[in-house]
């Protein structure tokens, strides 16, 4: 069988490799890429993926996994989100010597087949020769023998030693002949270039790092490099004119606009931290031809899917013709997305977030350069795209595409000149209550490719410490339905599963699927009356992929069920509460309850709701307020199958009324009353989750939770300023805290703090969920209350934290317009102050509330 597999394989190898000419790149003498074939610009979108090298290397193997079958699936990936460029940063402590040669081993074999199977996608390929640093993260270092573990890395590019070697090994590394290619890299088309290496460091002086890249470049150019050779000139910034004194004929650049690692997901209308990729050095001589490249950008810690399109409109904006995001999850270690805990990214475990980067994909090669958009939020339409945070939604609408991150009201542009559908969740063109995306292609007229993938759902926080223990996304393969409204397919057609395995075979005749599973299907319409479908075989190559080709992972076959559910903070007595949660399983359960403790905890009259099914895995139920006792809600939800039981949250196998159930687990909602104020902020709810803020970055601040029996406890800051300009932020994200308050908030008169040391300085405020802060200074504490009148917030700058890399990125957004106050808009509570020539200042915080 795996003999079998291996043919095919390389049959359509083969096959994929001589349908298409590759043409080259080159950088003309104002710094743009072209085709070599004809002389038009080029754009490239695409990923970095790392499974050849360091922990995604070894946690595949950790896995008892196939690794080029990994590869393989992965790649099919890229090429369905539309991606044409690749990029990797080399260990070149893993295929390296103590002094520089060249190991021909596994990492460096895993690379060349990684290499064979972009090209045959048509997939161009950065290669970024070294990482001067260690191949453990997370995990500790792995001794190899590398060269480059010799020096510290702000060394290796000064020491007459380590040069030698880097020398050598560029050399080897350019000359090498791939052997699945037959070609070097230095003359493989499918490569664009070289970056020297990934986030020098350089600290020597000006002239010392204008010579070290010379050398490399001579070093290149005797090795028989004739390709573009890049810098990265977004670190050192003090070197920045020695850059641009040098030959090098592109520079690199990074993005992270919304920080990194910050060990949770973050939350909010982040919009104002992509609006505009500013660089500060664009007038340095030589800046204008010299290419731009973005070798790594993500918003980490983020799940929503509206953002990737706009970080690639401010690239386009800045003149950028290269893009790849960091990093792509394996398919194979995306359930525990161990390998970069602050990013993650898998068309099958990600699919809002991977279609949004297939519509980043199409607006790289639609955006033209240098072109501006406005300033947001004037800016979420652009060209063909849209982004909005409300409705967490990226979208393309043009006449031949119509994709979408989520569910979208608009109506395509021209739904009869449509080729080519992508989505999630439901559109006028296709409703769909499944948790995967699908891919809705024309092959000819009346003639069209589906692909639908299974269902990801959400179990833990993705960005919170990781571990191949720890599932965070949990696949289920479910039937669904699926109604179509293309108008070229019509209502009445015939659906075939093509990928192999799947043998699905229905008449359609009112446009439903009434169950669909995942997979690829061909679609026929029965008004065809000329056609040359029977060139529409399983085996047919379409573009860049094959027509049966499906990739998936398997989906649980347990019995077990996942039930995510995130209680509402409080709601306030003598009103219903809507409790919604997502139930999912390999069968659909026979029926979900929730048991409140009502009576007692717990007995045979306690009360129980049927929770009901209002699409795929969402269930919901309405607690009436007689259910509510006076403090909280306390439940339960419970899942019944066969004769079995599971209940939740800690999903025990017993009921909660059976002698022997052990749970000591449940959800819980705090009951207020109607009239009391909205509490904001307390000091002990609040002691690990008020996040600080500098600028500059990294000053030193000292936090500590202090308990009082005579006053109320407070949560302390202390803040020791580096310059008289130094600003200091607290925030908390307090969205879903007030959710249930917002007819008591739009009674508020006063925003009211308890706090018994407060700066001279200090502002109180929000930022709201259109991105926009207001705020007001703090007037004298009355017996260490303050009040503030409401109507005296004003809108201010906002800034963008968490802080963004490079550190030369925008710290502020100033609105062009004034939006007036929407206290129900309120989504983070702001204390903000200036330092100024004191070496300490200290904000205690006991309480905050709205009254």
């Amino acid at each position: 069988m795996k003999k079998t597999v291996s043919i095919i394989c390389f049959l359509l190898s083969y096959l994929l490799s001589i349908a298409q000419d590759i043409p080259s790149v080159y950088v003309d003498h104002k710094g743009i890429f072209r085709w070599e074939d004809t002389d038009k610009e080029a754009s490239f979108f695409g990923t970095n993926y790392t499974l050849p090298f360091a922990h995604a290397y070894r946690a595949v193997g950790y896995l008892d996994a196939d690794r080029k079958a990994a590869i393989d699936e992965d790649v099919y990936h890229f090429a369905r989100l539309g991606f044409n460029a690749y990029r990797i940063h080399i260990w070149d402590v893993e295929i390296t010597d103590s002094v520089g040669n060249l190991i021909e081993n596994e990492h460096l074999d895993l690379l060349d087949y990684l290499i064979s199977k972009l090209k045959e996608r048509h997939i161009y390929v950065l290669l970024t020769a070294q990482t001067d640093f260690g191949n453990g993260y997370p995990e500790k270092d792995q001794p190899t023998g590398g060269f480059s573990y010799q020096y510290e890395k702000c060394n290796v590019h000064s020491d007459p030693q380590a040069i030698m070697a880097q020398r050598k090994y560029l050399t080897s590394l350019v000359q090498h002949v791939n052997p699945y290619t037959g070609v070097a890299y230095a003359d493989d088309p499918i490569v664009v270039g070289f970056e020297i290496n990934n986030e020098p460091c350089h600290d020597k002086s000006s002239t010392q790092t204008r010579d070290y890249i010379n050398q490399m470049l001579k070093t290149l150019r005797k090795a028989g490099n004739r390709k573009p050779v890049f810098y990265n000139v977004s670190h050192n910034l003090q070197m920045t004119e020695a850059y641009y004194d040098t030959d090098i004929q592109g520079t690199t650049y990074q993005w992270y606009p919304t920080g990194l690692v910050s060990g949770h997901t973050r939350k909010g209308n982040f919009l104002p931290n992509v609006d505009k990729y500013a660089i500060p050095f664009s007038g340095v001589k030589g800046f204008d031809n010299k290419a731009k490249l973005i070798y790594e950008f993500d918003p980490a810690d983020l799940l929503y899917s509206y953002m990737y399109p706009a970080v690639v409109r401010s690239f386009r904006s800045a003149g950028f013709q290269w893009i790849t995001q960091f990093a792509y999850d394996p398919m194979v270690l995306a359930p525990y997305n161990t390998e970069y805990q602050t990013h993650y990214l898998n068309l099958a475990y990600t699919p809002q977030k991977a279609i949004s980067m297939k519509i980043a994909a199409e607006a790289a090669q639609k955006l033209p350069l240098n072109k501006a958009y406005g300033t947001y939020p004037q800016d979420t339409v652009f060209g063909d795209f849209r982004v909005s945070y409300k409705q967490n939604l990226s979208e393309l609408n043009s006449p031949e595409k119509f994709y979408y991150s989520n569910t979208t009201q608009s109506i395509p542009v021209n739904a009869k000149r449509l080729e080519s559908i992508v989505g999630y969740g439901s559109s006028v063109m296709a409703k769909y209550d499944g948790m995967g995306a699908y891919f809705i292609d024309k092959l000819e007229d009346g003639v069209w490719r589906l692909e639908v993938m299974p269902d990801a759902v959400l179990v833990s926080d993705p960005f919170a410490k990781s571990s191949l223990q720890k599932e965070v996304v949990r696949i289920y393969w479910a039937a669904h339905k699926m109604q179509l409204n293309i108008p070229d397919l019509g209502s009445s057609f015939t659906i075939k599963g093509i990928n192999d395995g799947n043998k699905y075979d229905e008449h359609i005749t009112d446009g439903t699927i009434k169950t669909i599973m995942p997979g690829t299907y061909l679609l026929k319409t029965n008004n065809l009356k000329v056609s040359s479908t029977d060139k529409w075989q399983p085996e047919a190559l379409w573009g860049r992929i094959q027509l049966k080709e499906f990739v998936a992972p398997k989906g649980r076959q347990d019995s077990a069920y996942t039930v995510c559910h995130t209680p509402n903070w409080c709601v306030e007595s003598g009103k219903a509460l809507l409790i919604k949660a997502m139930v999912a399983g390999a069968i659909k359960p026979d029926s979900v309850l929730i048991y409140t403790d009502r009576v007692s905890f717990w007995n045979e009259h306690n009360t129980y709701y049927k929770m009901k099914n209002v699409g795929a895995f969402k269930y919901e139920a309405r607690i009436s307020p007689e259910d509510i006792n006076i403090n909280d809600l306390k439940y339960n939800i419970v899942v019944f199958f066969g004769n079995k039981v599971q209940t939740f949250p800690e999903g025990t196998y017993t009921h909660p009324l059976d002698w022997d159930y052990i749970g000591q687990q449940y959800y819980e909602t705090f009951v207020v009353k109607s009239e009391s104020p909205v509490t904001l902020f307390t000091a002990k709810d609040n002691w690990s989750n008020a996040e600080v803020y500098t600028i500059p970055a990294y000053i030193p601040v000292k936090r500590e939770f202090c308990h009082s029996n005579t006053r109320k406890d407070e949560l302390s800051f202390k803040f020791y300023p580096s310059t008289d300009t130094s600003k200091f932020y607290v925030r908390k994200y307090i969205k879903e805290d007030v959710a249930m308050r917002h007819q008591r908030m739009g009674k508020g008169e006063y925003l009211c703090m308890y706090a018994s040391k407060i700066p001279a300085n200090l502002k109180i405020g929000f930022v709201t969920s259109d991105g926009i802060t207001y705020s007001a200074y703090c007037s004298v504490p009355d017996n260490s209350v303050i009040r503030i009148p409401i109507s005296s917030l004003k809108q201010c700058e906002t800034a963008l934290f968490p802080t963004a890399f490079p550190v030369f990125m925008e710290k502020y957004f100033y609105p062009q317009s004034e939006v007036a106050f929407d206290i129900n808009k309120i989504e983070t509570l702001e204390f903000s102050f200036e330092g100024g020539n004191m070496d300490e200042y200290e904000l205690s915080i006991g309480e905050v509330w709205i009254e």
